[in-house]
């Protein structure tokens, strides 16, 4: 993926705005909502696409649809800090689809995990049966989400 350039007109900004909120808008009702011309404003998002500001479009699947009614944080603290012990548990993460984000932080422990699931039993197996084969885990702690009263992620 492209690194999108930093400059951004104020355009620019009111269209990567909207279409955050909305990326299915028709071109004539962003061009309407910016003040441009319909040909104008789709030569805009284009150019926004091109330069890596719009990295994609997606649907936003309903946790529910996918069967995942529980979600926690996870914390992981590895044993080795070496380049190898990140890149395995890395993989191990991109093969797991119960693990729906996988960060690299800084602070006490190496890796936030999104994790999202059908329920409190199907995250128990998970944990020992999924993280707990992690060769590479030194500590888990897990933070059960309760609610989300704000939640832009797209």
């Amino acid at each position: 993926m492209a690194q999108p350039e930093p400059e951004t007109d104020p355009i620019s900004a009111q269209i990567l705005q909207i279409l955050a909120r909305n990326g299915r808008i028709p071109n004539q009702q962003l061009a309407a909502e910016i003040g441009l011309s319909p040909s104008a404003c789709l030569r805009r998002v284009q150019e926004l696409e091109r330069r890596g500001a719009i990295a994609g479009y997606r649907a936003v699947i309903h946790p529910a649809a996918r069967e995942a009614g529980f979600t926690a944080y996870v914390t992981v603290g590895l044993a080795r800090h070496s380049n190898e012990a990140q890149l395995a548990f890395e993989r191990a993460c991109l093969a797991a689809p119960q693990v729906r984000e996988c960060h690299n932080i800084t602070g006490s422990v190496e890796y936030l995990l999104r994790v999202e699931v059908r329920d409190l039993e199907s995250y128990r197996r998970f944990h020992s049966d999924v993280l707990g084969a992690f060769p590479q885990i030194a500590t888990i702690t897990t933070h059960v989400v309760m609610g989300s009263p704000k939640d832009e992620r797209a």
